[in-house]
């Protein structure tokens, strides 16, 4: 299984990114995966995930009604669009993803819990 993010970059408060993961080498169709945030000296915190069993989607409080994740499934890609950015915004960003059927009994879906694969990240810097 491979995630590979990009759409990093630098932006001035109150604009836009949009990250994309491109997912390969999956076995299975069912897979929950979403989008993970890390500072330097801090652990990776979870900002947002989507279910491609049912589309279900999960977001941080610190991103509602800013961020929305999105899935194209003919493009095996997930995409985090991020508007009215802040500073406090900026990290390395992460695609994280694990196969439903790998998930303890009586979980049905979870946004960083159990989760196997990662992508390298990518980098978002916003200026004040």
């Amino acid at each position: 299984v491979q995630l590979v993010e990009s759409g990093g970059g630098l932006v001035h408060a109150g604009g836009s990114l949009r990250l994309s993961c491109a997912v390969s080498g999956f076995t299975t169709a069912t897979y929950t995966i979403g989008w993970f945030r890390q500072v330097p000296g801090e652990g990776r915190e979870a900002i947002s995930c989507i279910s491609t069993a049912n589309g279900v989607t999960y977001y941080d409080d610190s991103v509602k009604g800013r961020f929305t994740i999105s899935r194209d499934s003919a493009k095996n890609t997930i995409y985090l669009q991020m508007n009215n950015l802040k500073p406090e915004d900026t990290a390395t960003y992460y695609c994280g993803a694990v196969p439903l059927r790998t998930l303890p009994a009586g979980r049905v879906t979870t946004c960083g819990d159990y989760y196997t694969y990662w992508g390298q990240g990518t980098q978002v810097a916003v200026s004040a």
